[in-house]
């Protein structure tokens, strides 16, 4: 595949899985302060489970959905057959496991591009989460 259609496929697919994210992690922490301010009274240990258990499974969600999104790429170009061959690939690339390089064969680029994304919307989810794990911590007296 030509490097231009590789760059291009590779960008889009970046902006579409960090558009993804981004209007994720907003979603999430919005709903996740409103839930805080309703359990404000209770136990500190009541109040992580309930709300940081929640917003962990959500911005894995978000990751979830992103690999999905570029495994369906692959699949759709024919770089891979079979959806559960093409998570794997995605995931494989996505969490810069780097197992991708024997399986893509024409579309390496957009793999490599995905191994990027990916570990920057996972140090993304992480930071969100310790910030927001920190600031009901802070509140331990509330």
């Amino acid at each position: 595949m030509s490097l231009w259609l590789q760059l291009l496929a590779a960008t889009l697919l970046i902006v579409l899985v960090v558009v993804i994210h981004g209007t994720g992690v907003v979603v999430t922490t919005k709903l996740f302060k409103a839930e805080n301010r309703l359990i404000r009274g209770r136990q500190l240990a009541f109040r992580e489970f309930r709300l940081m258990v929640p917003m962990a499974l959500c911005l894995f969600g978000l990751h979830v959905i992103e690999i999905f999104v570029c495994a369906l790429f692959y699949q759709a170009v024919g770089e891979v057959a079979g959806i559960d061959k093409a998570l794997y690939v995605s995931a494989s690339a996505y969490t810069t496991l780097g197992i991708t390089g024997d399986t893509l064969t024409h579309w390496r680029l957009v793999g490599a591009f995905e191994a990027l994304a990916g570990f920057l919307l996972i140090g993304w989810s992480s930071a969100v989460f310790v910030t927001d794990m920190e600031k009901i911590l802070r509140q331990r007296n509330t």
